[in-house]
């Protein structure tokens, strides 16, 4: 347990960065699923914007590495491109 003030409160204050993160990393992860389950390319080109900008920010703020953000972004584009 915590011994110092300043402890208690980087306990309290990393235990909701935790769950702020968690909450976007899975919205991220929802929205890439929904987008991996698309069949229709145009419907995909006018989420893709959208999920782009989503990884974006996160890898800015850390949430996820830039490089995850890269692939994934990578892996969603060959996934639209070769939809019919």
């Amino acid at each position: 347990m915590a011994n110092h003030k300043s402890a208690e409160k980087r306990i309290r204050q990393t235990k909701t960065r935790t769950l702020h993160n968690k909450y976007y990393a899975k919205t991220m992860r929802n929205a890439v699923r929904k987008l991996r389950a698309m069949t229709d390319k145009e419907e995909a080109l006018q989420l893709f914007p959208k999920v782009q900008k989503m990884l974006d920010k996160l890898a800015v703020k850390n949430i996820i590495h830039k490089n995850k953000a890269a692939n994934l972004k990578s892996g969603l584009i060959k996934h639209i491109n070769g939809l019919d």
